[in-house]
């Protein structure tokens, strides 16, 4: 595993509740969680088991009805302008330019004109993007974007970048190319990711570990290492024994819930 032994965040008996007509609705129960500096964990589970909630709360889009979250040790809440997010909807804006959109966050951080705009350029060359500076988003295909919004993110140089499904609307050839480019932009960061899919092959292609989480309320139903050397052949992993093995584990563990999500929904 391409990390260190460092903990860089932590759920600490996180649970997050909603108030409906019908009475209060649990996302997420209990919610324990260790990711080390540096790691790339992947998230799997059910529709509606929290997967979401669980990234919204990390960016501070909600916050915990009870229990802590840590970012180096600290509240999430007071480091939140050290987390990228990246959705799966194309959020670039459409007024700017795609090397304005990449410089947004280091704008409003106030780093200067100059240097926020050779910031932005190196990143977008990075993505092989460069050439397209000055397109704007309505000119670009939807991996295009995406690269976009992903530079965007770690544009700031974040301690933390979640990802919430990203690569989950593009074909399977333009998936692959954003795969293989984010593992790059992850190699040469050395940044932690936390990325949500329900791509059982792209769980295990991206991740130092897969979390599977349970049908609604939401907890960690176990967290299994990738036993596959990095750097990886993800044309190929599908070759490895460990690959095989763990596709399969993932495959049942995921079966069982979403069994227990249809059964809640037909109770509902």
């Amino acid at each position: 595993m391409d990390t260190t032994d460092t903990t860089l965040l932590e759920f600490r008996g996180v649970n997050k509740a909603y108030p409906t007509r019908d009475g209060e609705v649990v996302a997420v129960e209990d919610l324990d969680l260790i990711v080390r500096d540096g790691e790339f964990l992947t998230i799997v589970g059910p529709s509606g088991c929290g997967k979401s909630t669980v990234l919204n709360m990390l960016a501070g889009l909600e916050n915990p009805s009870s229990g802590s979250i840590l970012l180096n040790g600290r509240s999430v809440s007071e480091n939140r302008m050290k987390i990228g997010y990246v959705m799966q909807s194309d959020n670039l804006y459409p007024w700017r330019t795609l090397v304005q959109n990449v410089e947004f966050p280091l704008e409003i951080r106030g780093v200067p004109a100059k240097k926020r705009r050779e910031i932005a350029i190196d990143y977008l060359r990075k993505v092989k993007l460069d050439g397209f500076e000055d397109k704007y988003p309505y000119e670009l295909s939807g991996g295009m974007k995406q690269r976009g919004n992903i530079v965007r993110a770690l544009s700031f140089s974040p301690d933390l970048l979640i990802m919430d499904e990203p690569f989950g609307p593009l074909d399977a050839q333009t998936r692959l190319l954003l795969q293989v480019q984010l593992l790059e932009l992850w190699r040469e960061e050395k940044k932690t990711v936390i990325f949500i899919t329900h791509d059982l092959p792209e769980a295990i292609a991206l991740g130092d570990r897969v979390m599977v989480m349970s049908a609604r309320p939401g907890r960690a139903k176990s967290i299994l290492d990738v036993k596959i050397p990095r750097p990886r052949d993800i044309a190929h992993i599908h070759e490895h024994e460990n690959y095989r093995e763990l596709l399969s584990v993932l495959g049942d563990q995921l079966a069982e819930e979403m069994q227990v999500a249809s059964a809640i929904k037909m109770e509902a």
